[in-house]
């Protein structure tokens, strides 16, 4: 836990009503990971193929990983895993190669069988050596890291300053990216492309066409890190880099930005089920395959509990969002990740206009520290009421800025006063880090004389949100849906988070969905859920004073 945290002022929350709230997390979220461990999706075995070390597309743009999974599934269907039909075919001469044998798929001209006895044995021994070599080149990848925080030095002062680029054309984010870090951001966000994550491959090469964002690729991946390494250096302090995991391919963009050292990446359990509308079965089995990833990765992954709050009242739905953050933190533990990894998302969503709307920020974020105390968090600035007035907008960001100040938070979002008018230009952010840089330099250790009154309104409105959070839980767990899926799938499907309804059967992405059989085998899961004798000892968790 870093100094920050331990100097904010804390409620006196009742410890057994917490245990309560993880309790019932734990009881709503267990079935929600049995499920996804009875399942696979494309996407897990392409993630799989391409840790193997596959890339690469054919002439039309398509990726040679969906080349393959595509004839291995016309061939022997997707419940059994890729692995071993793939593994075999290689064993047996089809191809010299992964790339090969994916355009000799391609062309129709390579069929896959599943192989049983001795056969098996080879194909899963020589998928596990060629996996393997991936998941090592990951763990480089943060030992690389590590040693580059140890060299250069990290970010001084907590909260993390985190700012967002996205031109469309990665060759015009990298100067911005590097002028944000040199203006006082800590972490460099690339949104992506409108619209990617309901793309069910992932594009190839540098980028230089998208819709108000950057499309995710490994290689504008290790463009943006390569700069940011040279910025680094030049700061004297590492400059983190995040992108998105989530989407139709989330396992895959895991694997990359494990592979090209991203160092946080948006992973939310249910915001593709919500917003983009990706079926709740296809998203859970995908979103656990992807933490696992993200854990090995030493990634912090940021949750969109912020989302909520853009659909639904801030103040009436604030319990659905310490919901969400339970329910994140039991599924990111059973993935592996500890909690420096969590950055649990809230958001600075009051309406202005509400009487203290102001006082109950504060008693939302509070919350959110007491309850993890142990996790960097990520505050989110206000969006929804953001009306195109700039000075009204650049007044509530610097209360967003104060709130993140007094309570701890571990990565601040920088808000713009453009929100709502424009994609903001190099002078707004300029002037949107000024507003941060000075309540952080004002107001940074006001904490230090800040505490709420015991039984006071903001104590007495936390421990209500945590009272509303206890009582949907239990009604989710209490819930017993006709069709036998989880609860939490019925909630859902009830519109219980940011009021969208998105039922078990329905949403995109569903065909990619393959119950596994007796025989499946892969081996980057069978990795990756292996005791590992070299545990993280080097949290990455926001340390140092706060700002």
């Amino acid at each position: 836990m870093s100094d920050a945290a331990t100097a904010v002022p804390r409620l006196d929350l009742d410890r057994a009503r917490v245990e309560r709230a993880r309790s019932l997390a734990r009881t709503v979220g267990q079935p929600v990971v049995t499920l996804a461990q009875q399942h696979t999706t494309v996407s897990v075995e392409r993630a799989t193929l391409r840790l193997a070390g596959l890339s690469g597309a054919d002439p039309d743009g398509t990726p040679w990983v969906n080349r393959l999974a595509e004839a291995v599934r016309a061939d022997v269907g997707l419940e059994h895993g890729l692995a071993l039909p793939v593994w075999d075919a290689l064993h047996r001469g089809e191809a010299d190669d992964l790339t090969t044998l994916a355009a000799k798929a391609g062309a129709g001209s390579v069929r896959f069988r599943l192989p049983e006895g001795d056969d098996a044995v080879r194909a899963a021994e020589a998928s596990r050596a060629a996996v393997g070599a991936g998941i090592a080149r990951i763990d480089r990848r943060r030992a690389e890291r590590e040693g580059l925080i140890a060299e250069v030095g990290d970010a001084p002062a907590t909260p993390w300053v985190y700012l967002i680029v996205a031109t469309g054309d990665i060759h015009e984010d990298i100067p911005q990216a590097q002028a944000a870090a040199r203006a006082g951001a800590d972490v460099i966000a690339v949104i992506r492309s409108t619209g990617q994550s309901l793309l069910d491959f992932v594009p190839e090469g540098a980028t230089r066409e998208g819709f108000a964002g950057t499309y995710a690729t490994q290689e504008n991946f290790r463009l943006m890190r390569a700069a940011l390494d040279e910025t680094s250096r030049e700061l004297g302090r590492y400059v983190r880099l995040t992108n998105y995991a989530s989407g139709l391919c989330m396992p895959e963009i895991a694997a990359l930005a494990g592979l090209e050292r991203l160092d946080m990446m948006l992973n939310d359990s249910m915001y593709g089920i919500l917003f983009r509308d990706i079926n709740p079965i296809r998203t859970f089995v995908d979103q656990r395959f992807s933490r696992q990833v993200h854990a090995r990765a030493g990634i912090i992954i940021n949750t969109g509990e912020d989302n909520y709050l853009t659909t639904a009242d801030a103040v009436e739905a604030a319990h659905t969002v310490t919901t969400s953050q339970l329910l994140n933190e039991f599924f990111a533990r059973e993935a592996g990740l500890d909690d420096w990894q969590l950055g649990l998302g809230h958001a600075f969503e009051i309406d202005p206009d509400v009487p203290d709307s102001f006082r109950l920020e504060l008693a939302h974020a509070m919350l959110a520290r007491a309850l993890f105390p142990d996790a960097p968090l990520k505050w989110m600035p206000p969006t929804r009421h953001m009306t195109g007035d700039v000075f009204r907008g650049y007044l509530l960001d610097g209360f967003f800025n104060l709130v993140g100040a007094l309570t701890g938070q571990g990565i601040l979002l920088v808000g713009m006063m453009t929100e709502a008018v424009v994609t903001p230009w190099l002078s707004d952010r300029d002037l949107a880090l000024q507003n941060v840089r000075y309540v952080m330099n004002a107001a940074g250790n006001l904490h230090e004389d800040f505490r709420p009154a015991p039984g006071g309104f903001i104590e007495q409105r936390a421990e209500q949100v945590l009272d509303e959070s206890i009582a949907l839980l239990d009604r989710i767990a209490s819930d017993q849906d006709a069709a036998g899926h989880p609860p939490l799938l019925a909630a859902i499907g009830d519109g219980t988070f940011g009021l969208m309804k998105r039922p078990p059967e329905g949403g995109r992405g569903l065909d990619g969905v393959a119950r596994k059989s007796d025989a499946y085998y892969n081996p980057a899961t069978e990795l990756l859920e292996a005791p590992r004798d070299d545990a993280d000892e080097s949290p990455q968790e926001p340390e140092g004073r706060q700002r």
